[in-house]
């Protein structure tokens, strides 16, 4: 007989859940919770049972995981865990928050040179946030640290309307932006688009980043969407070698 492995009481989830919260948990459990020892999940009655849901969120989020690629369901076998990838860190292909990947080196992050300027949308920007041509937008670029190494560049671009008369130069932009965004605005970003390069960045980043000639960046350049597909930012990350990043492709055939 199989050793069941059951999430603690404390850890189980309520009756208005969704497959999100699932995932997330299921997610932890299998990287060093009640799963993380094992080679396959147990079946989708049992962990409904286990976490106190139904059996159709089970299924959704069970769906969910295999396309990030942390199981595989494989009828008359069952859902295989793929360890190389649920040992991954930084993955590119979910959503980064780089504040978080730094705590997972076990260094503090902080940022400074923050400015936060008020601009027109030029055409090109305007049609990535959706927004008309010469609409006010807010510019908030800040250096961060791991420690008292500088490690990213981060600029990021958002409509003023967001915000809905309120001051965002009140606000705590030295926090990470999907959170500042999410406690002013309410408005959570749930996917992005992103487009990778390595560049060697203008004079005045290198200098902040304290980089030497031979040293190149890599930019991720991303517009962030809300519920609804509504876009709400429109971002320029820079990032030095301080970061080892991983993606999971699947192959198409």
């Amino acid at each position: 007989m199989s050793q069941r492995h059951t999430i603690p009481p404390a850890a189980r989830l309520g009756g208005e859940l969704i497959s999100a919260q699932v995932v997330e948990q299921l997610a932890r459990e299998l990287k060093t919770g009640s799963y993380a020892a094992c080679t396959r999940l147990p079946a989708e009655v049992e962990l409904a049972e286990t976490l106190g849901v139904s059996r159709t969120v089970v299924r959704d989020a069970l769906s969910e995981l295999e396309r990030e690629g942390y199981i595989e369901r494989v009828r008359g076998i069952g859902t295989v865990l793929n360890r190389d990838v649920i040992a991954l860190e930084n993955r590119l292909d979910q959503k980064l928050e780089f504040y978080n990947m730094i705590k997972a080196r076990g260094l503090a992050p902080r940022s400074d040179h923050l400015q936060l300027t008020r601009q027109k949308a030029d055409d090109a920007l305007a049609k990535s946030l959706d927004i008309a041509p010469g609409e006010t937008v807010l510019w908030v670029c800040k250096r961060v640290l791991a420690g008292d190494t500088p490690v990213i560049y981060s600029t990021d671009v958002m409509p003023l309307s967001l915000f809905e008369g309120k001051r965002p130069e009140d606000l705590d932009f030295s926090a990470p932006v999907f959170e500042v965004l999410h406690a002013a605005t309410g408005l959570q970003t749930t996917s992005t688009v992103a487009h990778l390069q390595a560049v060697v960045g203008d004079g005045a980043i290198r200098r902040l980043l304290g980089l030497n000639q031979e040293k190149a960046l890599l930019r991720l350049e991303e517009i962030c969407y809300s519920r609804l597909c509504r876009p709400v930012l429109h971002c320029f990350t820079y990032y030095t070698d301080f970061f080892d990043f991983s993606i999971v492709r699947k192959l198409l055939y």
